[in-house]
């Protein structure tokens, strides 16, 4: 039998059921789904030091468990010291299989272990996505805290087929993404 990771599983059992009662949709094909993670990592200082930009790269293949791939500058830019086409961050697109099992990582290890933590904030974009600010990848356990040169935070952006914020502020509750409550 093939591997199904657990959220791709509960997706297909529980929550595709319990959004199909919550927003009265005739088939479940209406049901909004996630159809991809990406994970944004711009290194700033990459411009002085190229050395960051690798270690960067090797640490986000290592969380996503994916190759990340370099972004590049689109223009020329003085005041930063800044030409075209210098590697100015890292990336990777997490879908199906990955993207589910990131998930999980996610909110059941990486989040818990940042301090002081209660909860993420529940603003989406407008259009059912919705992007998470971390601040240290350090969260990761794949991370080796030895290793470290720089703390460098990222950005997780969760794409859904949701057409409005409700519906997919619903479906990342349902996968356990923590938001925090109106009262605080």
């Amino acid at each position: 039998m093939a591997y199904v990771p657990t959220l791709k599983k509960k997706y297909s059992e529980e929550i595709i059921a319990a959004l199909q009662v919550k927003f009265n949709y005739k088939s479940c094909m209406q049901v909004p789904r996630l159809t991809k993670i990406v994970i944004n990592q711009g290194v700033g200082d990459a411009v002085a030091d190229k050395k960051l930009i690798e270690v960067a790269e090797k640490e986000l293949t290592m969380i996503a468990g994916q190759k990340a791939v370099r972004t590049l500058s689109k223009k020329d830019i003085s005041n930063f010291k800044l030409r075209k086409n210098m590697p100015i961050g890292v990336m990777v697109t997490l879908r199906k299989d990955r993207m589910y099992e990131f998930l999980e990582r996610l909110v059941a290890v990486a989040l818990p272990r940042i301090r002081d933590f209660n909860g993420i904030s529940s603003s989406l974009d407008g259009r059912g996505n919705y992007t998470l600010g971390i601040k240290e990848q350090i969260i990761f356990p794949e991370i080796d805290l030895d290793k470290i040169s720089k703390l460098l935070g990222m950005n997780i952006s969760f794409i859904t087929t949701a057409d409005n914020d409700e519906e997919a502020f619903a479906l990342l509750k349902e996968f356990g993404l923590p938001f925090k409550t109106k009262g605080k």
